[in-house]
């Protein structure tokens, strides 16, 4: 954060419009941090689905991706979307923060890979329907908004019949522990069942930071709701020789519990 005050951290009920001016006004601050210290691990033309380091050209949980159209919704820097480009997708990438998608324009320019960006809102995809083939995100857009559901049944609508729907997010287990990636996080603290999203507030109580849980039920629930068929729900395990830190993430609590999970589905 660039405020000089530690934020005031709460598990609160917060409305959309907060949410949304709280999460973008945060992901344009903080997006050269973000850049500076996450950037490297990323790659400018690389497709990573998590802190654990799972690769979409090891995975393969998109399929073969040439000739299809493919829509990154919270691309961020777009280096997922850029490295889809280079195995011959037809790609555009979608984030709500224009400090991120300056730095897309930025490796774009730095890797020679160019793929259409767009400035929008999940929840209303300025796209028509049956657009694509397939939708991705990777730890983008999904924990961020306050109707979830909502945003299941956009993606489903731009989507194609037949079409495939991927994202990954923070492991629902891992908030029942303290944001820690030392052993003060592997003390259970929070209930599983608590649905109240996760709020930092500045001195004047103004939300700066927001994101949301769900249970893997609520997920299943959503994905079956909108639609989708869920095929896979993939727990990527902590591999031997990795030692970089992510936040939350760390050897030492990726050896007991997953991190991630990663829903695999299609649109019938």
């Amino acid at each position: 954060m660039t405020d000089t005050a530690a934020p005031r951290v709460a598990r609160r009920p917060l409305g959309d419009a907060e949410t949304r001016r709280a999460n973008r006004h945060w992901w344009d601050r903080d997006a050269d941090a973000y850049q500076a210290e996450h950037g490297a691990f990323l790659g400018d033309v690389d497709f990573v689905w998590c802190p654990e380091g799972l690769r979409e050209a090891d995975a393969g949980l998109l399929g073969p991706v040439a000739g299809h159209r493919v829509l990154e919704v919270g691309c961020g820097a777009a280096s997922a979307g850029r490295w889809l480009a280079t195995q011959g997708a037809q790609v555009v990438g979608i984030d709500l923060s224009a400090g991120m998608l300056r730095h897309a324009v930025e490796a774009s320019a730095r890797s020679g890979v160019q793929v259409p960006l767009a400035q929008a809102d999940v929840l209303a995809l300025p796209f028509a329907d049956g657009a694509f083939d397939i939708v991705c995100t990777a730890f983008g857009a999904i924990p961020f908004v306050v109707d979830s559901a909502a945003a299941m049944r956009e993606v489903h609508r731009v989507l194609r019949p037949g079409g495939l729907w991927v994202f990954s997010a923070t492991h629902p287990m891992r908030w029942i522990f303290l944001d820690d990636p030392g052993e003060g996080g592997l003390l259970a603290v929070h209930s599983y069942f608590d649905r109240s999203p996760y709020v930092e507030s500045n001195e004047g109580g103004v939300p700066t930071y927001v994101e949301q849980h769900r249970t893997l039920g609520d997920r299943v629930r959503e994905l079956v709701g909108a639609g989708f068929v869920l095929r896979d729900l993939i727990e990527p395990e902590w591999p031997e020789g990795h030692t970089q830190e992510w936040g939350q993430w760390s050897p030492m609590r990726g050896r007991l519990f997953p991190g991630t999970a990663i829903f695999v589905s299609t649109k019938p």
